[in-house]
């Protein structure tokens, strides 16, 4: 078992997504003690603090998940200069009921790519400072606003060769971050 599990979310349900693509090529490159698992926030309904008494099961799967992991990437596509609604969904979900926020204290990573040539970087901007009210920790530099071009992925769905160095620096900060900051 991996010293360091990461729970991976990704804010687009799209199953091609560019971001989808982007978490898994970039977990290749973290060492070996430091395992990713991508979690499913399709499934959750919309939250209502009705339920936060009685939660449904895709939330307790959510939270347990979050629970069990030592650090959070997040990796997010930009809808309407924000982050996408299916990702602010599961980070109240896992926040809630006040006093059970299954996110706080974890260490975390923020990225996207998008089409445009800002990339991502409204939709990170209010990440972060969702994130920084839900206490996790985030990885400040380097900031990582992609656009999609051609090359940007290979043939086999890895980075290029183009980009390949830069977010190997990326990762290289996230991993320093991670095990400083985790518990």
């Amino acid at each position: 078992m991996s010293k360091y599990q990461i729970a991976v979310v990704v804010g687009s349900l799209r199953q091609d997504s560019f971001n989808r693509k982007l978490a898994t090529a970039i977990a290749k490159f973290a060492p070996a003690e430091f395992s990713f698992t991508h979690l499913q926030i399709g499934d959750l309904p919309i939250y209502n603090q009705d339920q936060d008494g009685s939660q449904p099961e895709p939330v307790k799967r959510l939270k347990s998940e979050v629970m069990a992991a030592q650090g959070l990437l997040f990796v997010t596509p930009e809808y309407n200069r924000s982050i996408p609604g299916a990702l602010k969904n599961a980070l109240d979900h896992g926040s809630r009921p006040y006093g059970q926020n299954a996110w706080g204290g974890k260490p975390a990573g923020v990225l996207g790519v998008s089409l445009g040539a800002a990339g991502t970087a409204l939709a990170q901007q209010h990440l972060r400072n969702i994130l920084a009210y839900l206490d996790v920790p985030t990885l400040g530099q380097p900031e990582a606003f992609i656009q999609v071009k051609d090359g940007l992925f290979d043939a086999n769905g890895d980075i290029g060769e183009g980009s390949r160095k830069f977010l190997q620096g990326w990762m290289d900060k996230y991993i320093v971050w991670i095990k400083k900051h985790a518990a």
